[in-house]
């Protein structure tokens, strides 16, 4: 199992920043990336920002050169510095840990709580 502590939501005005952080704890555990998802209300939760334990990157297209995700997998922290902010960057974000044995294997998710992020136009 896995737990994840999320911090850093709030409200900002449009063009401002904010960086989210969160925090895993579990024994005996691979987890194989990190990420951050998001959920609008009446939208789907979707993919905005991940980084496996190599250090690869991806990054939803509509915060690719404003979005920056960092790791450190000593601490199991990963982290989201969000710059330029839109309103339609609005919406509960969610940290996320696949756990997999390898690359290859089946993958299991696990969440955070959510924490609100609310940008004013």
């Amino acid at each position: 199992q896995v737990q994840l502590v999320e911090s850093g939501g709030g409200l900002v005005q449009a063009g401002g920043s904010l960086r989210l952080s969160c925090a895993a704890s579990g024994t005996n555990t691979r987890i194989y990336a990190m990420g951050w998802y998001r959920q609008a209300p009446g939208k789907e939760r979707e993919l905005v920002a991940a980084i496996t334990n190599g250090g690869t990157t991806n990054y939803a297209d509509f915060v690719k050169g404003r979005f920056t995700i960092s790791r450190d997998n000593a601490k199991n922290t990963v982290n989201l510095q969000m710059n330029s902010l839109k309103p339609e960057d609005t919406g509960v974000y969610y940290c996320n840990a696949d756990v997999r044995r390898t690359a290859y294997s089946r993958r299991y998710d696990f969440w955070g709580q959510g924490t609100q992020v609310t940008v004013s136009s």
